[in-house]
């Protein structure tokens, strides 16, 4: 069983930067691949990013693409989305999200992704 707490949402202007960290309970963190998604209000949930468990893979969606980068340190338990040139249009709630695999290919639907955090809202204003 795999706990995952999201922190670092806020309110920022348009062209800011923010950085959501997802800290993870329990010894098995470093063979789980982790992800980001985000859901706007009166929209579906979406992918944004994800990591492999080793860090040497990474996907974004192509909305985020060249803004968004994402990490982790596996020794930390933490998985970390760094945001720069944020647009109003990202504007969401932020999960953090994880399944068990120690294969490089990385999964973008949600429906794979076997634990789930809290959520933490970010609001990017025009």
């Amino acid at each position: 069983q795999v706990q995952l707490v999201e922190s670092g949402g806020g309110l920022v202007q348009a062209g800011g930067s923010l950085r959501l960290s997802c800290a993870a309970s329990g010894r098995t963190f470093g063979t789980y691949t982790m992800g980001w998604f985000r859901q706007a209000p009166g929209k579906e949930r979406e992918f944004v990013a994800a990591i492999s468990w080793t860090g040497g893979s990474t996907y974004y969606a192509d909305s985020v693409k060249g803004r968004f980068t994402i990490s982790r340190a596996n020794a930390k338990n933490t998985v970390y989305l760094q945001m720069n040139s944020l647009k109003p249009e990202d504007t969401a709630i932020y999960y953090c999200a994880g399944y068990r695999s120690t294969a490089q290919g990385i999964v973008t639907s949600d429906l794979r992704y076997e634990y789930w955090g809290q959520g933490t809202q970010v609001t990017v204003s025009s």
